[in-house]
């Protein structure tokens, strides 16, 4: 029955989501990403400011906070300010 509650807790996706959509991997520390697409029953995502993308759960996968998309947004704008990213 253990198991029970603890798959209940856990946030199924609905659908895939369209690219570029913010998303949190709680697999992955909790790590905000931007979805990139589907791979077999893994979800793409690459971090916000570039780097390597890693392969996410679907189930491990939820819409991020507001401070959480906050906080990525700005990351994003001063790495794009700063000539990190294009």
């Amino acid at each position: 029955m253990s198991g029970e509650g603890a798959a209940a807790s856990r946030q199924e996706p609905q659908q895939v989501p369209p690219l570029g959509t913010l998303l949190v991997d709680t697999g992955h520390r909790n790590q905000v990403g931007e979805f990139r697409g589907a791979s077999g029953p893994y979800w793409s995502l690459r971090p916000v400011c570039g780097g390597t993308e890693w392969e996410a759960e679907p189930a491990d996968v939820r819409v991020p906070e507001p401070m959480e998309r906050l906080r990525a947004e700005t990351a994003r704008c001063n790495a794009r300010s700063a000539g990190r990213i294009l």
